[in-house]
């Protein structure tokens, strides 16, 4: 029998003062910026292109079809391995394994913004499906990099706000790429130019705010973690390291205690969420809003909630311990879909809307950063730190991508009070499985108690 181990030292929880003035740590700065650049392409190849295609004439089933451009970000867990191992010639050696990477996709994702710039949605459409291709490839690459640079290079104590700082970003730079482009085209038509070549211009803009994302890079130094596990593989070949970290990442995560567990809690956290959110538009539309009411609010009242919940999501996580702050995210953005049910029975009414669209944003940015604090919990290792990472967000879609969609049945079976009652109850899984996790110990291996 071995002796029980001594119970690690209490730690006082930190002040509020420190707890915000952590969101000014030069390290966490860099993350912020990070998180813009990898917010920003994503609409480029999704709903802002959408509206360009239809404005150029393009039919709706081939609109459709453009659905699917969006695969890569899916799949990213597949070549991530390759940035945990390869070396990018000149760009690793004149600024480091993750940094050079980072420089690297940025120029690439330059480069694929402006070929799709260049397209025509009405002449070419395949050249647009091309386009928008190699943009999601190369954004999704540059997400997989900035993931594991920022699980990298923050301490435990910074993961937290590093992560609301970049889900913020990440937000406004998708604000800037749909609103924004939007706005910025018809300031261009305007002037007396064609649409297309206002459209072309809107997005060469995009291309070059990607600049602040490369200049990001630049500024920053190479993580730590990273350089020593750079010098640990050093003497392995090319081949050999790719193979070592695709194996390795799956082989090391499954070995660990309560893998499994922990793997169908990543899947089910933000369920949830997931379920009602699947549903909230066609719930506000059938309910009798218009689509104006429900962009002005979602977009306006929604985003400011929500950018403020992941500053409080970073709060929480700063001052509890992470099993805490979990129960705490996972409970709020549960409850919070009785927002809907009583929005149900209101009726239309603005400033119901309006609360309702809040608190849902508001807790749900909460239990994200929360959430995403724990997954970089479990990226321990720096020699595979970018794949784990992928296959874990990956498996976290798994919940908004596939499980979500009986949801529609469920809302036309039960009605609206009641489906929104019913995604309540849908959270108690994962919370049952973080209830025996804890049991387990389970956090007390992911280093130290305050994330």
């Amino acid at each position: 029998m071995t002796a029980p181990e001594a119970p690690a030292p209490s730690v006082p929880p930190a002040s509020w003062r420190e707890s915000l003035a952590v969101y000014l740590q030069p390290r966490v700065l860099i993350v912020l910026f990070l998180g813009f650049s990898s917010g920003l392409p994503l609409a480029l190849s999704g709903s802002t292109l959408l509206v360009w295609m239809r404005e150029a004439g393009v039919d709706l089933g081939t609109i459709g079809l453009f659905a699917l451009v969006g695969t890569p970000y899916t799949l990213k867990f597949i070549w991530a391995p390759l940035t945990d191992t390869l070396h990018v010639p000149l760009f690793t050696r004149a600024f480091g394994r993750r940094r050079g990477w980072l420089v690297f996709s940025q120029l690439l994702l330059i480069s694929a913004i402006l070929l799709l710039a260049l397209t025509d949605p009405a002449h070419s459409p395949l050249f647009v499906a091309l386009g928008a291709l190699l943009v999601a490839m190369t954004s999704s690459t540059q997400d997989i990099v900035v993931d594991a640079f920022r699980v990298e290079s923050l301490p435990e104590n910074e993961q937290a706000a590093g992560m609301a700082s970049y889900v913020a970003a990440y937000r406004i730079g998708m604000l800037i790429s749909t609103a924004g482009v939007l706005f910025l085209v018809t300031a261009f038509e305007s002037t007396g130019i064609g649409r297309n070549s206002a459209w072309m211009w809107g997005y060469v803009t995009m291309a070059a705010l990607v600049l602040i994302g490369t200049l990001t890079a630049l500024a920053a130094t190479e993580p730590d973690q990273s350089a020593r596990a750079e010098a640990a593989a050093r003497s392995e070949s090319a081949l050999s390291r790719v193979m070592h970290a695709a194996v390795g990442a799956f082989s090391e995560f499954l070995s660990r205690k309560n893998a499994f567990a922990a793997l169908a809690f990543v899947v089910l956290y933000k369920f949830t969420d997931a379920f009602s959110g699947t549903m909230t538009a066609p719930f506000v539309i059938d309910l009798g809003f218009t689509r104006n009411d429900y962009a002005a609010i979602v977009k306006g009242v929604g985003l400011a909630a929500l950018l403020i919940g992941g500053f409080a999501g970073g709060y929480v996580a700063r001052r509890y311990s992470l099993a805490a702050s979990l129960w705490i995210g996972g409970v709020l953005q549960a409850t919070s879909n009785l927002a809907f049910a009583w929005l149900a029975h209101v009726g239309v009414n603005q400033w119901a809307l309006a609360f309702a669209i809040s608190v849902e944003n508001f807790t749900g940015a909460i239990g994200t950063v929360i959430f995403v604090a724990y997954l970089s919990a479990l990226c321990q290792n720096p020699l595979h730190t970018a794949t784990q990472y992928a296959l874990l967000t990956a498996l976290s879609a798994v919940g908004r991508t596939y499980l979500s969609s009986g949801a529609g049945y469920v809302a036309a079976a039960t009605g609206w009070p009641a489906f929104f009652a019913i995604s309540v109850l849908v959270a108690a899984p994962s919370l049952l499985l973080l209830a025996w996790l804890q049991r387990q110990t389970h956090f007390d291996t992911l280093g130290p108690a305050r994330v």
